[in-house]
């Protein structure tokens, strides 16, 4: 994942922002007793994911789902899914693994939310094959999409199919940086229970907004292969932590690195931190190479 990459992570400041103040009065509104946890990769593939496959791993998802409880699923990303190629992970799978399938860049990026009825439509079924292993789709726009296109995003939510959980990723700067323009999205966002995703990146801070709009947190934690990623994972740890305090119902925390092979590693320490101080029974995933941090 390049997205963020910056020349040397030692200059930038990775200190998590103070929560916005809404992000407290919508974990204030739920009654949550026990939070649901899902961490997880980006991607299962060998190899990207070097020396975290025993040798003679014949099928990675199936191993890949014995280490971790999720994945965030980008294949999806670059081509349709089939229902056949849906149940076809789903079989492969345990009972309580769940999928995060990102919708078809035919929807996103090359139609720009326009005339998607069709591609949405085809995406959805497809996806509801997952059935009770479906975490939440999500949604990440070009960082070319731009404010001025908010009818078309605000048509898209609209129309979005209600029993499938839906997240967003907003990228460009430009939702960001005009206060009134953000309100106005994170309005549209929670009158229609769709997830504000937030992503912690070294070259995109703009987009680490700690702006709630449902009860779960939906992250995409990208590492910088360098010694800061586990200060950082702590950080969270303990705004999670708070979180989780306030009434978080549902945590989806996905680590992607640059260098990919260090993603179970950074997976593995938040976990741990978990089982410690929640006393979760998270499995922790195990590196088939013994590997020291970086």
């Amino acid at each position: 994942m390049k997205f963020g990459q910056v020349e040397d992570p030692s200059q930038i400041d990775f200190t998590l922002p103070k929560d916005h103040p809404r992000t407290a009065e919508i974990l204030r509104a739920t009654k949550a007793k026990d939070m649901e946890i899902a961490v997880g990769c980006a991607k299962w593939n060998k190899t990207d994911l070097k020396g975290f496959y025993p040798k003679g791993t014949k099928d990675e998802l199936t191993y890949y789902a014995t280490q971790f409880n999720s994945i965030e699923l980008n294949a999806t990303f670059y081509g349709m899914p089939s229902p056949e190629q849906v149940l076809t992970w789903k079989e492969k799978t345990p009972a309580d693994f769940k999928f995060f399938p990102k919708i078809t860049n035919t929807v996103s990026h090359y139609r720009r939310l326009l005339n998607i009825t069709d591609a949405v439509t085809q995406f959805a079924t497809a996806v509801m094959n997952f059935d009770e292993k479906l975490g939440m789709v999500f949604l990440q726009l070009h960082d070319n999409f731009k404010p001025k296109d908010y009818d078309r995003l605000e048509k898209f939510v609209k129309e979005w199919p209600r029993e499938i959980p839906l997240a967003i990723e907003l990228r460009n700067n430009e939702w960001f940086s005009d206060e009134d323009v953000f309100e106005k999205t994170m309005q549209l966002f929670e009158e229609n229970r769709i997830t504000n995703i937030i992503v912690d990146t070294a070259g995109r801070r703009d987009m680490l907004h700690m702006r709630l709009t449902t009860p779960v947190a939906f992250i995409r934690y990208v590492g910088a292969n360098a010694e800061s990623d586990y200060a950082r994972l702590e950080d969270w740890m303990r705004r999670l932590s708070d979180w989780k305090k306030q009434g978080l119902e549902k945590l989806y925390f996905f680590v992607h690195q640059n260098i990919e092979k260090a993603s179970p590693l950074l997976s593995a320490h938040l976990i741990e931190m978990m089982n410690k101080d929640w006393k979760t029974n998270i499995h922790v995933p195990e590196m088939a190479e013994v590997k020291t941090k970086y």
